[in-house]
């Protein structure tokens, strides 16, 4: 079984993104919404936030009651990766401790990017890592996300070297 719970704010204007910045959508493997600590199937629950250059936000929260061992072993008869797969839509970043490969497939499958982190650390400290990244220059999956994937142009290599 799980359970959503989202915010309803009446005045997002004031504190959201700048006019024509998209916010990037990402949820944090916890267990208890303080930090990132949590591996994909073992999560109790996933926070989701919108974060963009100058800020972010708590949209929903995701919680589970079924949920595997951090062993790395699943039991084949009751999916608890599924619903995981489905509360993740929607979200274009997840940040775990760690996922399986049949869990990462899955998810990349859906359209979410996985990024395992070594160690637990707060959820601020990671809002704040992915708030740094939107300031400086994006990592390639991260801009064509974003949509602000550039391919390079040969020509101006050329038009360098002719100078």
């Amino acid at each position: 079984m799980s359970r959503t719970l989202r915010v309803i704010d009446g005045d997002t204007a004031s504190a959201g993104p700048a006019p024509g910045e998209t916010p990037l959508r990402i949820a944090i493997a916890t267990n208890d919404m303080e930090y990132l600590g949590a591996h994909f199937g073992s999560a109790k629950k996933f926070a989701v936030y919108e974060v963009w250059k100058s800020g972010h936000r708590f949209i929903e929260a995701h919680e589970f009651d079924n949920v595997t061992k951090q062993k790395g072993k699943h039991d084949d008869q009751d999916d608890k990766i599924t619903p995981k797969v489905e509360a993740l839509r929607g979200c274009a970043l997840l940040f775990a401790l760690a996922i399986g490969g049949p869990s990462a497939a899955k998810i990349v499958k859906a359209g979410v990017h996985p990024i395992k982190r070594k160690e637990p650390e707060p959820i601020e400290a990671v809002l704040e890592q992915v708030q740094v990244m939107l300031n400086g220059t994006p990592p390639p999956f991260l801009r064509k996300i974003l949509g602000t994937f550039d391919k390079p142009s040969f020509m101006d290599d050329y038009a360098q070297e002719s100078v």
